[in-house]
């Protein structure tokens, strides 16, 4: 049984997509996951985009499906389905400007800036609405918030003060002066923390200026990344409702830099580009 794919990476964040129909009837996505995204043993990802046209509906014109390397499905996530719109343009599969991509967490909408080389491609996406309350990102709290900003949490033996939004997939944010050396062991205890019952992806954020921040990211299901779109969009929206930045900012991670934009309708933009690794294919 084989399966072909590309590898695409948004900012050194890679993803492995693949067509829907060429995936074997007996073969589990979850499965393939586990199995594909092994960096050591196999291609290696840090997850797999599923594609599949949706030529009767009428909100969206493709879907997208998003396995993280330990099973686990992915609401959203703008790296991996910036990934996955790339590799439709790139398989000639959609010719058009603009593409609505659907998610579990609901309809995306990307617009192509620019090809600047086949397999390599600038987006414009709107991804939606930031949710704030505990219940919607979640987060376990005595009482339900309307916000959850400076929650004290204890993991690793630390207090830690976060400040949570969902933006298509939990994420949890840590304002810091300075990066510790153990920030990743900090993040994957946070991430696994008893009051994220979803888990969380785990982000401090260095507030450079009004219009600059730099992260450090720890994502659900995958462990240290270079970029995460979702964490991206979390930490501006955070920095800004929080008064730390304002709404147009500069997201600069190990990967690269990533603009964003909260709107005054509330509408999160995200600004960023996908490129080709490789194709292939997998034999299972």
């Amino acid at each position: 049984m084989t399966i072909n794919f590309c590898k695409f990476h948004g900012f050194g964040n890679d993803y492995i997509v693949m067509e829907r129909e060429s995936i074997p009837d007996s073969l589990d996505q979850i499965d393939i996951a586990l199995s594909m995204c092994q960096r050591h043993t196999s291609v290696g990802s840090d997850g797999i985009a599923i594609v599949e046209p949706l030529p009767d509906d009428d909100e969206a014109d493709f879907s997208c499906e998003i396995v993280n390397p330990d099973g686990s499905i992915a609401g959203f996530s703008g790296n991996g389905t910036r990934c996955a719109v790339s590799y439709i343009y790139y398989k000639g599969l959609w010719d058009k400007p603009t593409l609505r991509l659907k998610m579990r967490t609901g309809i995306k909408n990307y617009r192509m800036i620019e090809e600047v080389s086949e397999g390599h491609y600038w987006f414009e996406a709107e991804i939606g609405k930031p949710l704030f309350s505990s219940e919607d990102v979640p987060v376990d709290v005595d009482e339900p918030l309307a916000k959850v900003i400076d929650l004290p949490l204890t993991s690793y033996g630390k207090e830690f003060i976060v400040s949570c939004v969902n933006v298509g997939n939990p994420v949890a944010c840590v304002f810091v002066d300075a990066f510790e050396p153990a920030w990743r062991a900090y993040g994957r205890a946070l991430e696994n923390n008893e009051a994220f019952p979803d888990r969380a992806n785990i982000v401090f954020v260095k507030v450079l200026d009004r219009g600059n921040i730099e992260l450090k990211i720890w994502e659900r299901g995958a462990g240290e990344t270079s970029s995460s779109g979702t964490c991206v969009s979390a930490s501006a929206v955070l920095s800004a409702l929080t008064g730390r930045t304002d709404r147009r900012v500069s997201v600069h991670t190990e990967g690269g830099t990533t603009e964003f934009l909260w709107r005054d309708d509330d509408e999160m933009l995200l600004t960023g580009r996908a490129d080709l690794a490789f194709c292939g294919t997998w034999d299972r």
